[in-house]
């Protein structure tokens, strides 16, 4: 039985500047599985805020009327990247469908940045705050050089370098972009429905889980979505769980077996199994391979 500092003690030893993946997966699938799922999907949900982003989803359909495919699909394949890398097999047709799909919107290099920024920060925010214990030094510059990595191979220009760079930039974005739009916020009603569907989520009261969901908006991201504002008891009440379950997971030891994403009941489109290359959106009509710049990429 490992203790509950296993993987702390084992990413301390590691090198974040060449470890960066092997340390990424320790955390998303040993020491917060659960956690990661919910900070990466309160970092996609924000992005929804910046209207040029919540609109595009809005007009494509994709998160509103397929959401539960739009959310398996982009999670499975950001999961197939991590499992398996940038550079081979399953990673690279993941890898490459990422880039087909944005390839064929025209999404601006800046909103492309701030998306990636939300995967360093809101992660570091989640655990600093609800998680068991915060992320160590290690484990946050890892965060970093992942996400540098990821958006190299994505053709994005501009990545900040150090956690500080990013959690500037998504401010910096946030203060100048968010504002309400009618469509972008459909996408976010839409999501929070599909959060109500989830396993476990589903025993308790849609309204109930929309509650604790506002609970932990900060209140520029409430205003961005027309949200209302909890109560001081609500958000009491609701911090304070959370907390506890930090607190229970602290008692127990570490986990041995990974538990990824895919296994934990939220994606339930392909219940006989995917295919990486078939994931996804098809603005043409079918999943056919298109060789483009974003292919080009992939292979650098």
């Amino acid at each position: 039985m490992r203790s509950r500092s296993y993987w702390r003690r084992r990413h301390d030893r590691l090198d974040p500047e060449t470890d960066f993946r092997e340390i990424s997966i320790n955390l998303a699938t040993y020491e917060f599985p659960w956690d990661t799922l919910q900070a990466l999907s309160f970092a996609l949900f924000r992005t929804y805020a910046v209207p040029s982003i919540g609109v595009l989803l809005h007009d494509t359909g994709e998160f509103t009327e397929r959401v539960q495919k739009r959310y398996d699909d982009t999670g499975l394949l950001l999961e197939e990247v991590l499992e398996h890398g940038l550079t081979e097999g399953r990673g690279r047709d993941a890898l490459r469908r990422i880039n087909q799909m944005h390839g064929r919107y025209d999404i601006s290099n800046d909103d492309m940045l701030y998306v990636l920024a939300t995967f360093v920060v809101m992660p570091k925010r989640w655990h600093d705050q609800w998680s068991y214990r915060p992320l160590t030094h290690n484990e946050v510059v890892a965060s970093v050089n992942y996400y540098v990595d990821l958006g190299r191979h994505m053709g994005i220009k501009g990545i900040p370098t150090d956690y500080a760079g990013f959690d500037r930039l998504l401010e910096d974005y946030e203060t100048a972009h968010f504002a309400y739009d009618a469509r972008a916020r459909k996408v976010a009603d839409s999501t929070l429905d599909l959060f109500t569907t989830f396993p476990l989520n589903r025993l308790a009261p849609p309204w109930l889980l929309k509650r604790f969901a506002y609970s932990l908006m900060d209140d520029r991201l409430r205003a961005a979505f027309g949200y209302p504002r909890p109560t001081a008891l609500e958000c009491r009440v609701y911090h304070a769980l959370l907390r506890l379950r930090g607190r229970f997971i602290a008692l127990l030891p570490a986990r041995s077996k990974q538990k990824w994403t895919r296994d934990m009941g939220n994606y339930r489109s392909y219940p006989q199994g995917y295919d990486v290359a078939a994931l996804g959106t098809f603005p043409s009509g079918c999943p056919v391979h298109v060789s483009t710049a974003a292919d080009e990429r992939v292979a650098g």
